[in-house]
């Protein structure tokens, strides 16, 4: 068996990819550098001049080789090598008739814990959004920003306490909104520096949040530590790292408690599985990074069954609309109150509705960058 080519699909807002062989099996993924779409697939290209004629089946060769290559990094690269790898563990469970998890050691378990998204730019928005996701049967939040989800285009400007205070009373009214039956999964989005964080993280201890995630800037790994070294809340923390030494170096300094490798941006389901046992040895648990599509959804799935250290998975579930890219397959994953289930299907389980592809053409991002009432750049 040879790959006979390297098919980009750009729908909606997603970059999937389809890997051919001349036995008829074809593998899906996705790339996860959701900003840079364009530039991933760019790199697909470069690596399809390598991999048309390979025996799809050499995964972990075909992983260093590409990586490996010309010594260049970077998220557009590393988005499109994920594509490329889920795709091939979506060949090979096809080709041997069994869940990809089968192929990595699995199953571990038969369904996977979720937490459903909220956003909302005021706290009233925020309070329905935690209501809505209990009474439909989930078990935890997420994407739950205290600090409200503001369009960019709107000037930043509060003080100090103000932020403080704002933050620290939406927190206990989530708490007050949903009792004991629902974790907080608290998410930062990147916006704090250090200090900031570290007095938001202690304010909200009472209101005992699953974890805090990314209260800061992901570059300084000392600061990441700095905070987790100060606040009595698990720190969660990963999605726009892309590779196992980045990990280890957050792990080395319990700098997190949650690693939230992205599949579709670390190098795939080869690159996670190799992330979850870093963290499985510094007794560090795994939630999946997921703000993409369903392909996306089924390949987290798979490495949630594979692992023994999974905690939750990020499901991108909108109080106002569902699932996202529902519609983009040929069947839709299964969903029991708050947990999905395992695909029981070979590959990654999932499948494209090439004609629902067709009616959603692709949506490229701008570049909206929010500013502060000064002009100067916000982290959102």
């Amino acid at each position: 068996m040879e790959i006979t080519d390297i098919e980009p699909i750009f729908a909606d807002r997603y970059l999937f990819v389809r890997v051919h062989t001349d036995a008829g099996i074809t593998g899906l993924g996705e790339s996860g550098t959701w900003g840079f779409l364009e530039a991933s697939a760019g790199a697909l290209e470069t690596f399809e001049r390598y991999l048309v004629g390979q025996d799809p089946l050499e995964i972990e060769h075909h992983w260093q080789a590409c990586y490996r290559n010309a010594h260049f990094r970077g998220a557009a690269i590393m988005g499109a090598l994920s594509a490329i790898d889920i795709a091939l563990w979506d060949i090979a469970g096809k080709y041997h008739d069994v869940p990809a998890h089968r192929l990595l050691g699995g199953p571990t378990r038969q369904k996977a814990r979720v937490y459903a998204h909220v956003y909302g730019e005021t706290t009233e928005d925020l309070l329905r959004g935690c209501e809505l996701a209990k009474e439909r049967g989930f078990t935890a939040v997420g994407h739950l920003n205290p600090l409200g989800d503001e369009p960019r285009s709107k000037p930043y400007e509060r003080t100090h306490v103000e932020e403080l205070e704002l933050a620290t009373d939406r927190v206990a009214r989530f708490r007050e909104a949903v009792g004991t039956d629902v974790d907080l999964c608290i998410e930062i989005h990147r916006r704090l520096d250090p200090e900031e964080a570290i007095a938001l993280g202690r304010a909200i201890e009472p209101y005992h949040p699953l974890f805090f995630e990314d209260p800061t800037r992901p570059d300084n790994f000392d600061a990441m530590a700095r905070i987790a070294d100060a606040v009595d809340i698990p720190i969660a923390t990963g999605e726009r790292i892309h590779t196992s030494h980045e990990f280890e170096m957050l792990l080395s300094r319990n700098a997190v408690d949650f690693v939230r490798p992205d599949v579709c941006m670390v190098g795939g389901l080869s690159h996670a599985k190799k992330i979850a046992a870093l963290a499985e040895a510094h007794y560090a648990k795994v939630v999946p990074h997921n703000p993409l599509s369903p392909v996306s959804t089924a390949a987290c799935l798979q490495l949630a069954a594979a692992i023994p250290n999974f905690a939750i998975q990020e499901y991108p579930y909108k109080q106002d609309g569902g699932e996202p890219g529902r519609e983009l397959l040929v069947e839709p994953l299964e969903r029991d109150g708050g947990y999905l289930r395992i695909p029981k299907g070979p590959g990654i389980g999932v499948e494209l509705d090439d004609e629902a592809i067709a009616d959603h053409p692709y949506e490229p991002r701008s570049v909206l960058t929010r500013q502060h009432a000064d002009g100067s750049v916000v982290d959102m």
